[in-house]
């Protein structure tokens, strides 16, 4: 089965790919598609589910064929769920996407900054939607990934905040996952791996 993904980010296009692929999906990215597309649209959602669909919707109508669309982020437990649906952009929208990613990070050690372990409980969430050219909602998923917010960045692996998310049960931060087993246990891994599920065991299809 055939799957696009709506995002423009090439790690969440792999991270995705790992785990479609085994189970004989063709997935592509927008690139993949060789012709133009529209560019991202505004998300004004309040909920990351929101999001996931607005972006869904409006690439399936622009390209002719489902899409799979996600939103994810970073929820702080004592930043009262900050930055959640604005994670990518949370410090500024301009320069390139380590620019970003790197005024982010700032931004989330110069928040928690002085709090003491037992505050600093946080997660990734990640929804996913995939949307037909009419506009319907064919399925939904969501994935969480626990952990808590350390000061210092550790690890190569991942993107975003991955290294200030700490996994006490594994003694490492998120970008210290290889990717395969991060895959098996992350966010985007739950949300896709559900998905999965939900179109062959569910028989979904569009």
């Amino acid at each position: 089965m055939r799957i696009v993904i709506a995002t423009g980010n090439p790690h969440k296009v792999d991270e995705i790919r790992a785990v479609l692929a085994p189970m004989g999906f063709a997935v592509l990215s927008l690139a993949d598609l060789g012709r133009p597309v529209p560019a991202e649209p505004d998300e004004p959602g309040a909920t990351f589910e929101e999001n996931a669909r607005i972006k869904a919707r409006y690439y399936a109508a622009a390209i002719g064929e489902p899409v799979l669309a996600d939103d994810s982020g970073l929820e702080v437990d004592a930043l009262q769920g900050a930055p959640g649906v604005h994670s990518a952009y949370w410090a500024g929208a301009e320069g390139s996407r380590a620019e970003r990613d790197a005024r982010n990070n700032a931004k989330l050690v110069a928040a928690v900054k002085g709090l003491p372990e037992d505050r600093r409980r946080a997660r990734f969430v990640c929804t996913m939607c995939v949307a037909t050219p009419d506009g319907a909602v064919v399925v939904e998923t969501r994935g969480e990934f626990e952990g808590s917010i350390v000061d210092e960045p550790r690890g190569a692996h991942g993107f975003g905040y991955d290294p200030h998310l700490w996994l006490a049960d594994r003694g490492m931060t998120s970008a210290e996952l290889p990717p395969e087993e991060k895959n098996a246990i992350s966010h985007r891994g739950r949300a896709v791996r559900r998905l999965a599920y939900l179109i062959q065991h569910k028989r979904i299809a569009w």
